[in-house]
């Protein structure tokens, strides 16, 4: 589904926690075929926090069999943009300025894992979140912190 056949009016009306919840629920397509490739899935969007549901493929893993720090990294990114992006009166995807990831416990394709990004501070020209990866046991495997602007190509 291309934004033309969700109908730009989600795209013009929607506030950003909005917009990332209707990704969510299928309402509106996501901006590019990374969170499927990955395996992530929006589960729920507000104002300033957003989870993700992510379950890697084998296809993210690395020669001996954990899933790569790439992906990771990538999963993490892409918390910390929806989380700045949550925060806009309109939804405007984000840049990434800076992230810096700690990787805390091994991840393991085919399990469930929960990722809760929160926006600490937003802003016009420069957002700055934090995102946390939890296993099904609630222990974190890894965390980042990231500074992101609104791509001004999106802009309305």
């Amino acid at each position: 589904m291309s934004i033309d056949e969700a109908g730009s009016d989600l795209w013009d009306t929607l506030s950003g926690a909005e917009l990332i919840q209707a990704m969510g629920e299928g309402r509106f397509p996501e901006m590019s075929d990374v969170g499927r490739h990955i395996g992530q899935r929006v589960v729920a969007a507000e104002p300033g926090r957003v989870e993700l549901a992510w379950t890697p493929g084998e296809h993210l893993c690395n020669p001996a069999g954990g899933v790569h720090g790439g992906y990771i990294a990538m999963i993490l990114d892409n918390a910390v943009c929806f989380a700045g992006a949550s925060t806009g009166k309109h939804f405007v995807p984000q840049l990434t300025l800076s992230l810096t990831i700690d990787y805390l416990r091994g991840v393991q394709a085919g399990e469930a894992y929960t990722v809760v990004s929160t926006c600490v501070k937003p802003g016009r020209s420069r957002l700055f979140s934090t995102a946390v990866i939890t296993d099904g046991q609630g222990r974190p495997v890894a965390q980042a912190s990231g500074s992101t602007l609104p791509n001004q190509a999106f802009a309305r």
